[in-house]
This record gives C-alpha cells, sequence and structure tokens, in this order.
C-alpha cells in the first residue's frame, strides 16, 4: 500500500458531532504527544465541530465503527480552506488512512464552495509532504522559525477545483 489507497479494514469516515469532542481531544492528545505545542482542548474541538465553516471528520474501524483511529480539521473561508490538523494514531499511520480521511475533507471543502486548500507542515515530515504531493500539493512558501523548536514550516497549497469529485467515502 502506497499511503493514500482506500484501507482494507472495515472503517468509516463521519462527521464528528459535538459528543466526540472529548474523543477527538484525546486522539490529538495521542497523535501528537511527542510534537510541539500543546493538545487541543474538549472545548476548542467543541467550538471545531459545531463551527458550519469547518470540517471536522473522524475515523474509526472495527465492528460497528467504534474504535477510533484518527481525524482531520480544516476550516473555510471564503473561497479558501486551510487544513488546521490531521492525525492518526501510530499503530495505523501508513495504512492510508490520513489519505483516506484528508481526500474526503478535501471533497467535502470542495462541495462547500472552496477553491484552494493550504496548509502548513514541517519541512523535515517527509511523510506528510508526500502524502500531501500525492493528493497535489505544491510548496508555494516557507515560514523560517515557524515551530517552538525552531523549525521551518512550508506552505502548501492543493488546487480543490482539479480535484476530482468523487463518492463520499462515509
Amino acid at each position: 500500500m502506497t499511503g493514500d489507497e482506500a484501507p482494507q479494514t472495515k472503517s468509516r469516515i463521519r462527521q464528528a458531532t459535538s459528543f466526540d469532542a472529548s474523543l477527538l481531544a484525546a486522539l490529538h492528545k495521542a497523535c501528537f504527544d511527542n510534537a510541539e505545542g500543546e493538545a487541543w482542548s474538549d472545548s476548542a474541538m467543541t467550538q471545531f465541530i459545531v463551527s458550519p465553516s469547518t470540517v471536522t471528520l473522524l475515523a474509526t474501524i472495527g465492528p460497528n465503527s467504534a474504535e477510533p483511529i484518527g481525524f482531520v480539521i480544516a476550516r473555510k473561508a471564503a473561497d479558501e480552506a486551510e487544513l488546521l490538523t490531521i492525525g492518526v494514531l501510530a499503530d495505523y499511520r501508513k495504512t492510508g488512512f490520513g489519505g483516506s480521511l484528508l481526500r474526503q475533507a478535501m471533497l467535502d471543502l470542495k462541495a462547500g464552495g472552496a477553491g484552494t486548500l493550504y496548509l502548513e507542515v514541517d519541512e523535515t515530515n517527509h511523510p506528510a509532504l508526500a502524502l500531501y504531493k500525492r493528493l497535489g500539493a505544491r510548496t508555494v512558501g516557507n515560514r523560517p522559525g515557524y515551530y517552538e523548536s525552531g523549525k521551518n514550516a512550508a506552505i502548501l497549497s492543493i488546487d480543490l477545483q482539479s480535484f476530482p469529485l468523487e463518492a463520499s467515502t462515509r
């Protein structure tokens, strides 16, 4: 598997609800426990979930799609969108779940009128950069010293208008 193919495990991607706020906060902490910055709170997750301009998706697997394994949060403003965060639990990385989550978010943002998706990523995060490039991202700039450690961020954009409108994976 190349890392962005559809996962073979029975899975589901769905819109998060306000009942998922604590779960999303815990997933965020688990996905980024050793990363810079603080984990996002239940309150922050609730704000994203209830905002009509935000796409907040949750990936689950297993019987009855009961086991949460990843999420994506993106925000739309006018005809542009920004990927705020995406995370997949370590045991499920490089299995296609991140690509599936991001593709679904891109479809939802495009359907909502966004033409371009922007994101920042650590220049040394090669797996994330590879995923974004496979989905059509191109580098449009950088932010020197963007992270607390002093690492630089690459600024990427994805043209959602040229992204094929596919059937939902939910």
